[in-house]
């Protein structure tokens, strides 16, 4: 199974890798990437997220989520559960993503003023998730293979190496033209992402603020996606962090959802 997500995109698009040390010379950018995909993350994650969106004035709108997440062999689930503020209140998200590279990600919301579960259509995967920086699409899991990652670089930022990989989807309609991701040496995990607009520009700027292991594992405490055409931004923070907790298979399912925590 393949890496397991802490929050439902959010982590995805980060992706961390598991400790090693390996020169460039004997590496692929896939082999790269590769190891980003595979890090090791616990059977199932329980966190408190903490989602600020940032407007250009400087003005902040704070949502407090609960989030869970499952690997169950072929299939991942998580699903996130909105607590406040008012407005948003009770809105639950989930998202299943599978094993089977032929098989894209499911996703729902539920949005209690209508009191109706919706799921996203692949045309709604470019739609901003509540307001956020984040797509639907980033949210959900790419495919290893379904990019060519190529090696472009290599950086040393801070007395700290990195690889620099560059993506680009081998779907030419896909919704970013491609990303450039800085990855450390020391233990895989990508500290920064650009994302790229249809005509090359860039588009937004994914980075991490902070990342500690708990329960021996790497996890992504604080991340900051900014929307550079926008100069809008959505932070992420993560605390009371849980790891291995045995969450039963019945908190992912439409019933959840309507039902929250």
């Amino acid at each position: 199974m393949k890496t397991l997500k802490i929050t439902s995109v959010l982590i995805a698009i980060l992706a961390i890798g598991f400790m090693a040390q390996i020169q460039a010379q004997d590496m692929s950018g896939r082999d790269i990437v590769e190891k980003v995909y595979n890090r090791p993350a616990g059977d199932d994650q329980t966190s408190n997220l903490t989602m600020t969106l940032i407007n250009k004035s400087g003005k902040e709108r704070i949502r407090k989520i609960k989030q869970f997440t499952k690997d169950l062999g072929k299939v991942e689930k998580s699903i996130m559960f909105f607590q406040s503020p008012a407005d948003v209140k009770n809105t639950s998200f989930m998202s299943w993503t599978y094993d089977d590279e032929n098989r894209s990600d499911d996703q729902w919301i539920y949005l209690p003023a209508l009191k109706k579960i919706k799921r996203i259509s692949s045309d709604s995967k470019s739609d901003y998730f509540m307001g956020s920086d984040f797509t639907y699409d980033d949210l959900g899991d790419r495919k290893l293979d379904d990019d060519t990652h190529n090696l472009i670089g290599e950086e040393s930022i801070d007395g700290v190496d990195y690889y620099v990989v560059e993506s680009i989807p081998k779907d030419e309609d896909y919704m970013y033209s491609k990303t450039k991701t800085w990855i450390r040496k020391d233990n895989f995990i990508g500290l920064k992402k650009e994302f790229y607009d249809e005509d090359a520009e860039l588009l937004k700027v994914l980075k991490i603020k902070e990342f500690k292991k708990i329960s021996g594992l790497w996890v992504i405490i604080s991340s900051e996606m900014e929307n550079v055409q926008k100069n809008h931004r959505t932070t992420m923070v993560l605390d009371n962090v849980q790891i291995n907790t045995n969450i039963p298979s019945s908190k992912f399912s439409e019933r959840m959802m309507m039902r929250g925590i």
